[in-house]
Parts: structure tokens; C-alpha cells; sequence
């Protein structure tokens, strides 16, 4: 028996160590799994349009790959659909080999560097990184500079870039009023709620949250057809209202779970002492709530800011109200090959979110708990 007792806390302990390896592993699989595709994205957006085409993103970390030594020049008008005698080389190779490339006995490599002007390259294996990083795509996405890259004949073609500068700041324009709008209407829908009585309150928090189970889309026909008889669509104003009234019952709700499980005793006393239902919202309901109030702040605003289907409905597709989901589409459309200028828009589209994000994480897990446990 005492042989038993033991031997079973090292077999807990033996267990435990086991889940947590479990858990630890598989977090740590996941969060590998999203920063791996999140760190090409960022070093494809400081890469050559060039190398982006003929080499991947990993390919800035030391590596083997063939470097060219020298160049063979047979002469345009040469004849390539018969064997070709490299007499530098002592060997005899075909058009196709040179297009797939051909390995010669010492590990060198022959391959095309130039079919139509007849150059080949000699290459040999060297270790390297493709550390040719610029801030030119940045620039051209951003500002809408001119950008100049080589085609495969060896001439050069400049074009113009995409301004996203007016479309980051429109985004901006609908996101800040879309967040702070329902948060603060939640807010005092929720301290109703929670503190004080009324006839029908039970009844009408129950609507409220029955909002949360009926999908956006079926509100949008009847929201466009009135909005166009208020003469609202195509302006901000309609994408602040649609924003508010889709995520109004989910703020309230969060809120509400918050906000009812503030101590008692606190707003007892404020009542006491002469505070009114407005002071005590401002000055110990607002102050409480922090948490709350950015758990929500971090989902309304990926979500306004990641919005694509509400802003090409209520707002359009103008240019000067493109906001920045409707701009990168509008680049995959019609620049489909650039991912130089994809891969800038993509992360500068990134970068604000992340940033909210992190800036109020401490929060985030505090507010959505709240109300979930209480003693």
C-alpha cells in the first residue's frame, strides 16, 4: 500500500508534464503555421519585382543556388534547333537541356540566360542570400510613385503606382466613428440593463440578444432601400450607421455580462452620496470598464477595417472613396503579376489592426471572461 501511495504523484506529475508538452507543442505548431506565411508576406513587400519572380521569399537566408561565372555569347541568328557544341566547355547540349538547365561533369551549369539575343549562362553552386531589399514598393503604393523594372528581352518598362495614401485615410474615416459609436451607445444600453429598472427591460435585453443570431446580409436590401430614400448612400454617414446597428447587440451583450458583475457596494455608496445615474456612469462605470470596452474596441475594429462587402454596397467604389479592402482588390484585378505591389498593399493593410491589437491585448481576455464566472 505504501509502495502504491507513492508511486501515484510521480504518475500525475508524469501526466501533467505530458499535457502541457501536448498543449505547449500544438500552440506553438499554430502559431508558427501564422507567422509563416506573415513573414513572407512582410519580406516579399521589400523585394525586386525581378526576384520576386524568380525566387521565393526564403531565399534571403544563406542558401545554395547557382551563381553565373561567365557567359557564353554564340551570336544572334544562331541556329538552336540542332545540337549546340560548347567548344569553352568540350560539351555538346540541346535547346531543350539549355532551357531546363544542363549539368555539366565538374557540377557547373549551362542554362539560357537570353534565347533570343543567344547568351548563355556558365553557373557553378556558391553559397548566397538575396538581400536586395528597397523601399520602393512601399512608395509606390503608398505615394502612387513610378516604379521601372526589365522584361525578359532586356528593355525596361516604367509604370505608374497605386496611391492606397487616400484609401488608408478613408478606411480611417469609417473605422474610428464606426468603433467609438457603438461602444459608447452600448455602453449606456448596458448600465441600463444591468442597473437600473424599467418596465419591459428583461423583455427588450432578450431582443437584443436574439439580434445576434440573424446574419447581416439579409438587412442589407431594405437598409440600401432606405438609405437611398434618406439620400445617405455612397457617404460615410451609411457605412457609420451600418456598422453601428450590426454591432450594437453584440456590444451590449459583452457589456452588459461586464458591467452587471461590477461590485454593488461601489455605486451603493455614489447613490448615497448624492451621485446621479449620469455621474456615476461617467465617473465609475466608464473608468470600470476598461477591459470591456477594449475587447470590443479590438473586434469592431478588425472587423470595419477588414470590411469589404458593406463598403462596396453603401459606400461604392469611387476612387476618392475607395476605402482599403476595395483598393487591394481593385490591384489584384487589374495588377494581378505585381506582387511586389501586392505584398506592400497587403502588409500596410495589416499593420494598423496589429497594432490596435497589441496596444490593447492586456484587456482582451479580462473583457471577454467578464460576467462568466461569478461567485
Amino acid at each position: 500500500m505504501a509502495t502504491m501511495a507513492t508511486t501515484r504523484p510521480g504518475r500525475r506529475s508524469g501526466s501533467r508534464l505530458l499535457r502541457d508538452v501536448l498543449i505547449n507543442g500544438s500552440l506553438a505548431i499554430l502559431c508558427i503555421l501564422w507567422l509563416i506565411p506573415l513573414l513572407g508576406l512582410l519580406i516579399s513587400s521589400f523585394r525586386e519585382r525581378a526576384d520576386i519572380a524568380t525566387s521565393g521569399w526564403w531565399t534571403i537566408f544563406p542558401h545554395r543556388e547557382y551563381v553565373t561565372e561567365s557567359q557564353i555569347d554564340l551570336g544572334r541568328g544562331f541556329p538552336v534547333d540542332q545540337p549546340i557544341t560548347l567548344d569553352q566547355l568540350g560539351v555538346t547540349v540541346t535547346d531543350d537541356q539549355l532551357r531546363a538547365g544542363y549539368t555539366l561533369p565538374d557540377g557547373r551549369r549551362v542554362i539560357w540566360a537570353n534565347r533570343r539575343a543567344r547568351l548563355i549562362d556558365v553557373q557553378s553552386q556558391q553559397w548566397a542570400a538575396n538581400t536586395n531589399f528597397t523601399l520602393g514598393n512601399y512608395q509606390a503604393v503608398l505615394l502612387g510613385q513610378q516604379y521601372t523594372y526589365t522584361l525578359e528581352d532586356g528593355s525596361t518598362r516604367t509604370e505608374q503606382g497605386e496611391n492606397m495614401g487616400k484609401a488608408f485615410l478613408n478606411s480611417l474615416t469609417v473605422t474610428i466613428p464606426a468603433t467609438v459609436i457603438p461602444i459608447l451607445l452600448a455602453a449606456f444600453a448596458a448600465y441600463a440593463f444591468a442597473w437600473m429598472r424599467f418596465p419591459g427591460r428583461r423583455l427588450m435585453f432578450a431582443m437584443v440578444v436574439g439580434l445576434l443570431v440573424i446574419p447581416s446580409q439579409v438587412a442589407m436590401i431594405p437598409l440600401l432601400r432606405t438609405f437611398s430614400g434618406m439620400q445617405v448612400t455612397g457617404t460615410f454617414l451609411a457605412l457609420w450607421l451600418v456598422h453601428t446597428g450590426f454591432g450594437l447587440s453584440l456590444a451590449i451583450y459583452l457589456l452588459y455580462n461586464y458591467i452587471s458583475g461590477l461590485p454593488r457596494e461601489i455605486l451603493e455608496s455614489a447613490f448615497i452620496d448624492g451621485a446621479s445615474p449620469f455621474t456615476m456612469f461617467m465617473r465609475l462605470i466608464l473608468p470600470l470598464s476598461v477591459p470591456a470596452l477594449a475587447s470590443f474596441a479590438i473586434f469592431q475594429f478588425m472587423w470595419v477595417w477588414n470590411d469589404y462587402l458593406n463598403a462596396l454596397i453603401f459606400l461604392g467604389s469611387a476612387p476618392d472613396q475607395q476605402v482599403v479592402t476595395i483598393k487591394l482588390a481593385q490591384m489584384i484585378g487589374s495588377r494581378g503579376q505585381d506582387w511586389h505591389l501586392l505584398t506592400a498593399g497587403g502588409f500596410v493593410s495589416m499593420v494598423l489592426p496589429l497594432i490596435v491589437f497589441f496596444s490593447l491585448q492586456r484587456y482582451f481576455v479580462r473583457g471577454l471572461l467578464a460576467g462568466s464566472v461569478k461567485g
